[in-house]
Order: C-alpha cells, then sequence, then structure tokens
C-alpha cells in the first residue's frame, strides 16, 4: 500500500462489538421475501406463510442472518399488499397469525431474524377508519385521521392542488359530500395525518404487536413521507415527482418533523431484548441520509444510490463513497442492495446494453414495455456481471440485502401479458408515460426445473395438483433458473451465492474502516463493452483482504497475497479479466 491511515484514501469507520446482540443487523445479510412470490403451500397460486416456513431450510442454507417480508397483511391488492386493511392481522390467503407465529419460530430456530414491512404513509381506503371516515361528516374527528380537503373552484369541483400521485393521475379523490382526500399513491391509499395523534398511538401499537409474535425489525415503507405541511400557499410549486431540496422545504417528504416520529419509535424499540431495529426506504437527498439512520431514530437507511447504479465503474465508487460517508456521519452501518421489489432485476440491467448517459431503469422500463424486443438482452454477460456486482457488494463493511431470485440469476421476466399484470403503475400512468410495471420482479420462484405430475405449476411454486396456476405467469425459460437444478450444479449462482455469504461471515470483522487502493482508479476511456468509463473498484479491509473488481476491457494485475475466491476465472497469467471480482488476503 502506498498510503497510510489519515490518508485521503482510508476511511475510518466504527468498531462493531458483534458479541452485543443489539447489534446482530449491523453486518447482517437479509434476504427480501415477497410473500405472494416466494413459496405457496395450499396450492391457490399465492405464497404464503407456511410456504415460507416449509423453504426456511433453504434459507438457513443460503446463509442469511435475516428475512425481510413485504407486506401480508389483509389487503385488496391494489398495490401488491402496500394498500393494508389491518396492520394487525394477516392476509387469509396468506394464513393466520398462529402461522406468523409458526414462520418465525422456524427462522428462528434457523437462527435467522424476522424483518416485517411497516407502511405507515397511507392505509387501504377499506381500513376501518377511512370507512369511518367516510361515514362522518367534514371536520369531525374521524376524517382528522386523514388529509382531507374542500376542493377549489366556484363549487369545490377542483382538486385541492393539482398534484399528480406516484403511480399516475390525480393525487386527490372526491367523496361524495364533496370534499377531496390525499393519496400519494394509488386512489386505494389515503395518506395518513401524523398530525392526529390517534394515528401515533396506533402504529405503536401495531410495533408492539408483531414484537410481541416474533420480530426483530421492520422496514419502514415510504419513511419520508409521513409528516406534511399543507397549510401553506405555494403548494403547486412542489410537485410529487421530484428531486427533494436539501433542507427539509418540501410540503410532502423528507421534512424535519418526520424524526421526531421516529425518536418517538426509537423509545419503543428499546423496550425490548435485543432491541428492535428498522431500515427506512427514503428516497432523500444523500446529504440527508444520515438522519434516518441515526441509532436515535430507526438505526438504517437503505443506499439507493448503489441500487441505482449502471455497471459503471464511476457511478458504483460514488455510490459507495456516499454510503460510507452517510455510515459515517449517523454512526451507524451502510446498506447495500443491487435489487429489491420495485425495480427491474439487476441481471437485466446489466444485461442490457451499456450506453453512456443513460438511466437504467427508465431504459429497463422501456424495454419492458416492448416486451423485451427492443434490445438484445445478454444473459452471459449480464450473469458475469452480477456475479462480480455480488462480490463487491459484500465485501463492503455494513448490512448487506439481498431480493429473492438474484441467488438463482433470475432475470426480469418483460413479457407478461396485460391481462396478467397487477401492478396498478401498469394501469394508472398516463398514456405518454404507459410504464408496464413492477411484476417482471415479482414473478414465482422456480423450485423444481420439471412439472410436477397433475399440477398446473410447471416449476414447483404450488404443491401438486395445486387448484390454481401461479398468480403471475412463469417463462418457460425459468426451468434452467430452478433450485433443484442449480441445487445440483457447483457452477450456478446459487452455491456461488453460498460460498460468497460462508465466506463473508468468516472474513467481515469488527472494524469498519476501509481504504482505496492506489489501482483503484477510472480508467478514463470507454471500457470497450458499450462505452460507459471503466477502470477499477480496489479496497482492503482492516483484517487484510481485499476486493478487487475490473470494470475495463483490459486485464488488471491483482496485489501480492493468497486468491480466496473470484466471481470467474482469472486469466492465465493470473490477471484479473473484465467484469471480474477477486477477494484477495493479503501478504503482509
Amino acid at each position: 500500500m502506498a498510503e497510510q491511515a489519515g490518508s485521503s484514501r482510508y476511511i475510518r469507520g466504527e468498531q462493531i462489538d458483534m458479541s452485543d446482540p443489539d447489534n446482530w443487523w449491523k453486518q447482517a445479510v437479509i434476504y427480501q421475501i415477497y410473500p405472494r412470490s416466494f413459496s405457496d403451500s395450499t396450492g391457490s397460486g399465492i405464497g404464503d406463510l407456511r410456504g415460507i416456513a416449509e423453504r426456511m431450510g433453504y434459507l438457513g442454507s443460503l446463509g442469511v442472518d435475516a428475512i425481510w417480508l413485504s407486506p401480508f397483511y389483509p389487503s385488496q391488492l391494489a398495490d401488491g399488499g402496500y394498500d393494508v386493511d389491518d396492520y394487525r392481522d394477516v392476509d387469509p390467503r396468506l394464513g393466520t397469525v398462529a402461522d406468523f407465529d409458526d414462520m418465525a419460530q422456524a427462522a428462528h430456530r434457523h437462527g435467522i431474524k424476522v424483518i416485517v414491512d411497516i407502511v405507515p404513509n397511507h392505509s387501504s381506503n377499506r381500513h376501518p377508519w377511512f370507512v369511518e371516515a367516510l361515514q362522518s361528516p367534514p371536520g369531525s374527528e374521524q376524517r382528522d385521521r386523514y388529509i382531507f380537503r374542500d376542493g377549489r373552484g366556484d363549487h369545490g369541483q377542483l382538486p385541492p392542488t393539482g398534484w399528480q400521485s406516484h403511480f399516475g393521475g390525480s393525487a386527490w379523490t372526491r367523496v361524495p359530500d364533496g370534499q377531496w382526500y390525499l393519496h400519494l399513491f394509488t386512489e386505494q391509499q389515503p395518506d395518513w395525518n401524523w398530525n392526529n395523534p390517534d394515528v401515533h398511538e396506533d402504529f405503536i401499537k401495531t410495533i408492539r404487536f408483531w414484537s410481541s409474535h416474533g420480530a426483530d425489525g421492520f422496514r419502514i415503507d415510504v419513511a419520508h413521507g409521513l409528516a406534511k405541511d399543507l397549510d401553506r400557499d405555494d403548494l403547486d410549486d412542489y410537485p410529487v415527482l421530484m428531486q427533494l431540496p436539501a433542507d427539509g422545504s418540501h410540503p410532502l417528504f423528507d421534512r424535519n418533523e418526520v424524526h421526531d416520529i421516529y425518536r418517538e419509535w426509537r423509545t419503543v424499540f428499546n423496550e425490548y431484548t435485543p432491541h428492535r431495529f428498522a431500515v427506512a426506504e427514503a428516497w432523500v437527498n444523500p446529504d440527508r441520509q444520515y438522519l434516518y439512520a441515526s441509532e436515535d431514530e430507526l438505526g438504517q437507511i437503505f443506499n439507493f444510490e448503489f441500487a441505482k447504479a449502471d455497471w459503471s465503474r464511476n457511478q458504483f465508487h460514488t455510490a459507495i463513497e456516499e454510503g460510507l460517508a452517510a455510515s459515517r456521519r449517523a454512526h451507524s452501518p451502510a446498506t447495500w442492495v443491487l435489487s429489491n421489489h420495485d425495480i427491474p432485476r439487476h441481471a437485466t440491467r446489466f444485461a442490457l446494453p451499456q450506453v453512456p448517459s443513460a438511466n437504467y431503469h427508465q431504459f429497463a422500463a422501456d424495454w419492458i414495455l416492448r416486451g423485451g424486443k427492443t434490445y438484445a438482452e445478454n444473459r452471459e454477460a449480464g450473469t458475469q456481471r452480477s456475479r462480480a456486482a455480488i462480490m463487491m457488494e459484500m465485501a463492503l463493511p455494513g448490512s448487506a440485502y439481498i431480493y429473492q431470485g438474484e441467488e438463482l440469476g433470475l432475470f426480469e421476466v418483460p413479457d407478461i401479458p396485460w391481462d396478467r399484470l397487477e401492478d396498478p403503475v401498469a394501469f394508472n400512468t398516463r398514456h405518454s408515460e404507459l410504464n408496464k410495471g413492477r411484476d417482471g420482479c415479482r414473478v414465482p420462484l422456480p423450485w423444481t426445473a420439471d412439472r410436477l405430475p397433475g399440477s398446473k405449476d410447471p416449476f414447483g411454486f404450488s404443491p401438486a395438483h395445486s387448484a390454481a396456476a401461479p398468480h403471475l405467469p412463469q417463462p418457460a425459460w425459468f426451468k434452467d433458473f430452478a433450485v433443484d437444478r442449480e441445487e445440483h450444479d457447483s457452477t450456478s449462482m446459487l452455491n456461488f451465492y453460498r460460498r460468497v455469504l460462508r465466506l463473508r461471515h468468516k472474513l467481515q470483522c469488527p472494524d469498519t474502516s476501509l481504504e482505496w487502493f492506489d489501482e483503484d482508479m477510472p480508467s478514463g476511456q470507454p471500457d470497450g463493452a458499450g462505452g460507459l468509463e471503466g477502470g477499477v473498484i480496489a479496497y482492503r479491509r482492516a483484517n487484510g483482504w481485499a476486493s478487487v473488481t475490473n470494470f475495463s476491457s483490459s486485464p488488471v494485475k491483482l496485489p501480492p497475497g493468497d486468491i480466496i475466491l473470484t466471481s470467474s476465472r482469472l486469466e492465465d497469467d493470473g490477471s484479473l479479466p473484465q467484469d471480474t471480482t477477486a477477494w484477495v488476503m493479503l501478504k503482509q
């Protein structure tokens, strides 16, 4: 190493006492489960809690420390379960609270923690309190739990503002007595009024309920959206869909008052042993992420800059730097995630043509809209880059999040027929912004390569003789990614993930410091594979191991030491080829 600790290439991190049970999450690998698409135990075509419990051995063998369950509450599924009818119950199609208890106990027997998704920005319009609000007059206590306003115009016929919702169309819906209610998402998802003490008390009750049923932590949906200021004259100057200001001045998002709510929740989290923790889904300015991640509040926030990066050395490097900077400022571990239920799978993003200045989420959305026919998906490149990316991710200090199916190397499913789509994005966007939605990453997992006799399910998502096909259709090529096929292939993505996670657990250390190598630099030229700038990401951890990822077309020399693992074969001379990561135990 040419530079010593204290230089600009050395990033001092926190020391984590992993013997403290309150710190279990600080370097955890957390596996996101989209329950309706994980495993169906009943033959209904919808995944359920018993199906998750039955697959706990699979999750244990993968080597994850925790599972995060997307919503499993009673819901009309206007938005994939994020429209919640009852926060303290289970959708009958997915099981019962007793089934949740059994699932949590099964997870804990395998040493796996359980994280529950909380949706505090909005409820369903079938929630009892919203039904009661509609039956009550304007200005009533019941309506004050939500955000109702009179309309504009001579007769209140115009919505209170011109805001468009995230899913298209007006963010306001009029009710029969003439008032309008706010919904930043679908009209079936009315926003809560967090100025109302009843709302505060009810969510504390929900946190305590699931904690008592075995939840070890919480993922907070739209964590930056709870506190709102609608008593101002400039509301139309702040569209719902905009880059957020860095001073907390937007009337709807990332307001300073939201942190009062999370400090309130922290007192509840700390009532338990071990303390409960939470991770914020907050699409905010990177300079304000640390507020949510403070251990006086939620404890952690998703680093979406990492998930937004193209297959680009510079974009990933910037995301890592920003994530580590936010971690230092919050005195809380960084988070790393490549895919989730809201974005196209990263194997596909890395497999599409890599062109300069592309917004790859929009690029992929356009590709999905057209059924995957506009550009050739280079799956060999997508797979190789995915293998390199997971090693680069898992060597970083902090917590890493995996989305179900990425361990199988699944690609996005772009050609789901329109009449089978479920995501409201596909139906609510204006024609000029037509988008096929997020269902392509939510297709049920393939567990077996061969059709079970008598089953409508070709890939073992449901049991034999199931009464219904999977709720989203699985493409024929899923057979090549089925769990039982990958189990017996030592070179498969599944077995690669198992090796990576096993080694991560051995190599991670309490010191979360990181030091960049001299070799860590951009190439200053296109990488030869589509125009994005190449280069190398190379860093070492405090206990002497290093991760090196090559984004350039020219092989690079590895630092001296013992090779622990590589994502692809090295060159004959031992150098690191393009789109490959190596872990090296450095010579002292």
